[in-house]
């Protein structure tokens, strides 16, 4: 039964796995582990010899050379060192009339740092490698990779040239310590800028990282932590792996609890293979840590053969250097020749590949029923195709830096008559490092290799993903590539056809914190970092609608208003206090209608002026009065209606002079009661004053000074057209700013001064006798209008908008009716209602009787 599921999880996957790679063709390619040793075997490095003859190969030399078993995941070094050479042993104008071979140091694709002790080791007479001459002191070149390690190793006991073809390690790049070492491959100097670009791509903002403890990992860390800030990319957490195994193993558990209880989804990875980084790769792997591992090529590796997920990028985004094809390779190896080769390679070919992922010529409709074995067998039989690793072609161009250096000291010897046949063995290796070192060729596949730039120039990458499925099996989908020479918004590309057939909804995140949708913004807790945050709402007229995660909200124009989404800005409605609004209408309607009546009186007035209460109290007065608190009513009409610069102006300054005259007049009429009743013995001087008329020059006095008052208003600060879009949601109030706040209440202070003036002097004369006394009348009205005009500044300064300016045109009405109602309205009645009241000889009989 178990056999029996495993079979169709990987039947299915197959079938899914055709359909995906069917749309990449050319950058998608199946692996099959086969052994369970091969994890070991990535632990050995291999070391080769490059060397001369003067003569072709001997049939059989290989199978003398090679008759051990080759590890599975170094099978590829061998054929590229076989075809490398066999190519330019062919090529004519490349070491005409000589052989170039390999030898392998022996017993290195195995236990290497054991084997370079015990070979070069004081006690062991064999203390060269093979076809190395000491009588001699041939100077032969080693190719050495994949670690690092080794060529130092190596260097500590040899001097002749070595070209590492290892990923590129800076501490080989020291021409004092290894005057004698050159190295192929690219520096990762964009390494970091590219992952970031990456991370970008798919907004991975919260990242872990896991690097060895030695300086090329901490100069990494610097670099990629440098590169996400300015991203705005922040670390979820930092492994640093310490190269002792003791130290590591005291720590594990600490290592495994930090990435297992990290919310961060994705882990970038940097080190070397052989180190105990490569052991806590593995222990998560087998811990089922499952994360989306971003690292570069040489961490190319099937972790697990239990777990499985369709998920798109569950498995190991790598970065691999990217570099020509070599077609002519794949045909090499269809064809080997196994009696000129070993036949250990012939037949165990398949142990180590990749499988071309085109579907279109094979016919799998036997795989509908079957075993596991059937389903590899087809797999065995399908389209072939073995794709050069980044180590693997750096092999191959090591070669050809060699045979060019080899025919260059030819043609130079030959040149200068040192000799006239060349026997292939060369002494002066001081020479062949520093031609190694600048060697400039082009490959056959036309690809310009500069050893002397190779760690200044950034290198493009090839991004692939690479799916870890059960049974062995590992699938390799290119997914994208990037190129540092291009411009920035088009260094990195992704595939579409990839997009199109897995959704972009497959991507995981990998994020801090929730994404902050539109309408919220991020809001940032103390110590915490950058890429950790809080969602709010934007502010009142703020809007987030453009993109997530903003960190401060954009401000609607002011024309504009945001919804109450918080996502868009709509268009605001111009608002002012209209004749067509309800309130309009009426406070309009009011002072018309008060106007009117106010006119009404000062008609009645004139028509019964020579009427004992009309001259009471000086009718000229009166007549003024009345028309200024006409004028205070009409001048209400001004605070109505759309505002412009000359209506803005015209309020305040009407406003305050017409209220001048009326409150003057009050006044005017006050001291004339007074003089004319307090005063029963006057004076000479103050029965001339009373006579004169002299009480008339109150009122210009009194304006004068508030018309100055205006004129300094106006001049300094004076009013003019604001808009207020605060009070109201979605309207654009408009409406007069007084301009000088100060100046304003000037006025109002005045006037209140001029009616607690006038309050004054009519309460005074309020108990004099007659009849036709209006002491009492003008105290109530300046109460009136007082007790108006206090209430009204509280309440002015609590509203906004258009209702400020209704308080205001109310409190004009008000005040005004008050003056016309507590002043005129008893004469009206007398005048109107009870006429008869309204004589001097009524009054005086009834003294008489």
């Amino acid at each position: 039964m178990k056999k029996l599921s495993v079979f169709i999880i990987s039947f299915l996957l197959l079938k899914f796995s055709l359909i995906l790679c069917s749309l990449a063709e050319d950058s998608c390619f199946w692996r099959i582990k086969h052994n369970e040793e091969d994890d070991g075997e990535l632990r050995t490095d291999c070391g080769f010899i490059l060397f001369t003859i003067p003569y072709p190969i001997e049939e059989g030399f290989y199978n003398t050379l090679i008759d051990f078993r080759i590890p599975t995941r170094k099978y590829e070094f061998f054929l590229v060192l076989l075809f490398a050479t066999d190519e330019i042993n062919r090529n004519p104008y490349i070491l005409p009339n000589m052989s170039l071979i390999f030898s392998i140091i022996s017993g290195m694709c195995f236990k290497t740092m054991n084997t370079i002790d015990f070979l070069y080791s004081p006690k062991n007479s064999f203390s060269k490698p093979p076809n190395y001459d000491c009588g001699t002191s041939s100077c032969d070149v080693a190719l050495t990779g994949p670690s690092w390690t080794t060529s130092v190793k190596l260097t500590t006991y040899t001097t002749y040239p070595q070209i590492f073809f290892g990923p590129f390690h800076p501490i080989l790049s020291d021409n004092v310590l290894f005057p004698y070492v050159c190295q192929v491959a690219h520096k990762d100097t964009c390494l970091p800028h590219a992952m970031v670009s990456l991370m970008l791509y798919f907004t991975w903002t919260w990242i872990g990282l896991v690097i060895s403890d030695d300086d090329q990992g901490i100069q990494f860390l610097s670099d990629l932590r440098a590169e996400m800030q300015r991203k705005g990319i922040c670390l979820a957490f930092v492994n640093v792996i310490p190269d002792s195994m003791q130290l590591y193993m005291a720590g594990a558990v600490i290592y495994d609890n930090q990435i297992m209880t990290s919310s961060a989804k994705v882990v970038v990875i940097y080190g070397e293979m052989n180190s105990t980084l490569e052991v806590s790769f593995r222990r998560w792997a087998y811990l089922g840590v499952q994360r989306i591992w971003v690292t570069t090529s040489q961490w190319d590796v099937i972790t697990s053969k239990r777990d499985f997920s369709l998920d798109l990028f569950h498995g190991t985004v790598t970065f691999i250097h990217h570099h020509a094809k070599v077609p002519k390779f794949r045909n090499f190896v269809r064809t080997l020749n196994t009696s000129k080769y070993p036949v250990d390679i012939s037949q165990m070919r398949t142990k180590w590949n990749f499988f071309n992922c085109s579907v279109s010529e094979t016919n799998y409709s036997s795989m509908n029923h079957g075993s596991i074995n059937t389903t590899l067998e087809w797999l065995s039989q399908h389209k072939f195709d073995m794709v050069l690793s980044e180590e693997g072609y750096n092999l191959y161009n090591a070669v050809y830096a060699v045979a060019h250096s080899y025919h260059e000291i030819i043609f130079q010897q030959v040149e200068s008559q040192h000799i006239a046949n060349h026997t292939g063995i060369f002494h002066d290796c001081h020479q062949m490092a520093s031609l190694l070192k600048k060697r400039v060729f082009t490959n056959p596949v036309g690809e310009l290799v500069d050893m002397n730039l190779r760690q200044k120039l950034c290198g493009n990458y090839d991004i692939y993903n690479i799916w870890n499925f059960p049974q062995g099996f590992g699938l390799k989908v290119k997914i994208g590539d990037y190129s540092h020479y291009f411009p920035q918004s088009q260094q990195l590309h992704i595939s579409e056809d990839l997009e199109w057939a897995t959704g972009a909804t497959s991507v995981p995140t990998s994020t801090c914190s929730v994404t902050c949708t539109p309408g919220f913004r991020k809001f940032h807790q103390e110590h915490t970092p950058d890429c950790c945050f809080d969602c709010v709402w934007c502010p009142e007229n703020e809007v987030s609608n453009e993109t997530v995660d903003m960190d401060q909200c954009v401000s609607c124009p002011n024309d504009q208003y945001s919804n109450a989404e918080h996502t868009l800005c709509l268009q605001r409605h111009v608002s002012f206090l209209a004749y067509g609004d309800p309130l309009g209408m009426t406070l309009a309607c009011m002072s018309v209608c008060f106007s009117a009546l106010t006119a009404l009186v000062l008609v009645a007035f004139v028509k019964y002026n020579d009427t004992p209460i009309v001259k009471a109290n000086n009718r000229i007065l009166s007549y003024i009065l009345l028309i200024s608190i006409t004028f205070c009513f009409l001048c209400s009409l001004l605070f109505i209606g759309h505002p412009n610069i000359v209506t803005c102006i015209l309020q305040q300054t009407t406003f305050g002079v017409f209220f001048t005259v009326a409150v003057s007049t009050v006044l005017a009429k006050t001291i004339t009661v007074v003089l004319a009743f307090k005063l029963t013995t006057p004076g000479r001087r103050m029965r001339g004053m009373l006579l004169s008329g002299a009480t008339n020059f109150v009122i210009p006095i009194c304006v004068l000074v508030q018309v100055i008052l205006c004129g300094i208003w106006l001049a300094t600060s004076p009013p003019f057209i604001d808009t207020d879009t605060h009070s109201e949601q979605g309207q654009i109030i408009i409406m007069c700013h007084k301009g000088s706040v100060i100046a304003f209440h000037f006025v109002l202070g005045y006037l209140g001064s001029l009616a607690l003036g006038s309050f004054t002097v009519a309460f005074l004369a309020r108990n004099l006798p007659d009849k036709f006394n209006e002491a009492k009348f003008l105290t109530f009205s300046m109460l009136v209008f007082c007790s108006v005009w206090v209430t009204f500044l509280p309440v002015y300064h609590s509203t906004k908008g258009k209702v400020m300016v209704a308080v205001e045109v109310f409190s004009i009405l008000a005040s005004s009716a008050g003056l016309l109602g507590c002043i005129f309205a008893p004469k009206c009645y007398v005048i109107l209602i009870r006429p008869y009241s309204n004589s001097l000889q009524k009054y005086m009989d009834k003294l008489r009787y």
